[in-house]
């Protein structure tokens, strides 16, 4: 039986990539996640600033967080500034907050984020996934596998 396709997010602008964690992590599952967010952090936000690089989420007394981003002071804040590494609060419905967690207690698994975004409506979103560590030995047959797949790629331009 076919793989069933994952379902892909209204994804309008891609604010913040994890492009590191596709690498480090087994992606078994993803989720869209709304960040509850302060006004000058949206704004920096708008303008294309953040970081979630080195950010993971967890989940503390029934609530999703997400923590260790990076969103940096907006530039016209002034004294209503917001702090750039505070934990941010992710909004999952119960259901799912319960089924993370469960998979993070039992199986060993990361919650990792992959992108920060902006939807059709104008909603700041988080991609997250739920993830396995790869050991080094994954990690090289993946690089492997990349340079073969571009080493195909110009073989076929060439004799095409």
């Amino acid at each position: 039986m076919a793989r069933p396709q994952q379902k892909t997010f209204d994804k309008h602008k891609i604010v913040a990539e994890n492009r590191r964690a596709r690498f480090d992590y087994h992606i078994d599952e993803t989720f869209e996640a709304g960040i509850a967010l302060t006004g000058t952090e949206v704004k920096s936000l708008r303008f294309g600033e953040g970081s979630i690089a080195e950010a993971y989420a967890d989940i503390r007394n029934g609530e999703a967080w997400l923590i260790n981003s990076n969103v940096p002071e907006f530039s016209h804040g002034n004294r209503f500034n917001h702090e750039p590494k505070r934990a941010r609060k992710l909004l999952l419905h119960e259901r799912e907050i319960a089924r993370l967690h469960g998979a993070v207690e039992r199986k060993g698994m990361t919650l990792v984020p992959l992108s920060i975004y902006f939807n059709s409506r104008g909603r700041a979103k988080v991609e997250l996934a739920l993830a396995r560590g790869k050991n080094a030995a994954d990690k090289r047959h993946s690089i492997k596998e990349r340079d073969w797949k571009r080493d195909q790629a110009r073989i076929m331009r060439e004799h095409g």
